[in-house]
C-alpha cells in the first residue's frame, strides 16, 4: 500500500469498507425491530386492560422492561442511520451537512436516554 502510485493512494477507501459496516448494522437494526415490534404487540394483545395502572406494572417485569429498553435503543439507532444516509446523500454543503447531523445525533441521544430512562423510572416504580 505504497504512497506513490494511484492505486496505493486509494486502496483501503471506497464503499466496500464502512459502507458495508453501516449497511449491515442498519439491517441488524431492522430485524432486531421487527422482533421487538412483534413482541410489543403480541404483548399488547394478550393484556386484559390498557389502563395505567396495568401498562405500568406490566411494564415494571423485568423481562417486559428490558425487552422495551433494547427496543427503544435499536429504534433510534435504527432511526439515526436511516438520516444520516440521508443527510450525507441529499446535502452537499459540508457546513450544513455537519451541523445537520450534530443536531441528529444530540437527538438521538436526547430522545434515547429520556425514553430509556422513562422506562427505568416505571420499572422500578418511580413516577413517570
Amino acid at each position: 500500500m505504497g504512497n506513490g502510485t494511484s492505486i496505493g493512494r486509494v486502496r483501503g477507501l471506497g464503499p466496500s469498507h464502512d459502507g458495508a459496516h453501516h449497511w449491515l448494522v442498519h439491517r441488524f437494526t431492522a430485524i432486531s425491530n421487527l422482533v421487538l415490534m412483534s413482541w410489543l404487540i403480541i404483548s399488547f394483545i394478550l393484556m386484559e386492560d390498557y389502563s395505567h395502572t396495568s401498562v405500568s406494572s406490566w411494564l415494571a417485569q423485568p423481562i417486559s422492561a428490558t425487552a422495551m429498553i433494547l427496543l427503544v435503543v435499536s429504534l433510534f439507532w435504527h432511526a439515526r442511520l436511516g438520516l444520516q444516509v440521508l443527510i450525507e446523500d441529499y446535502v452537499h454543503n459540508y457546513g450544513t451537512k455537519f451541523a445537520l447531523l450534530s443536531a441528529l445525533n444530540i437527538a438521538v441521544i436526547a430522545g434515547g436516554t429520556f425514553s430509556v430512562f422513562s422506562v427505568a423510572s416505571l420499572a422500578f416504580g418511580g413516577q413517570a
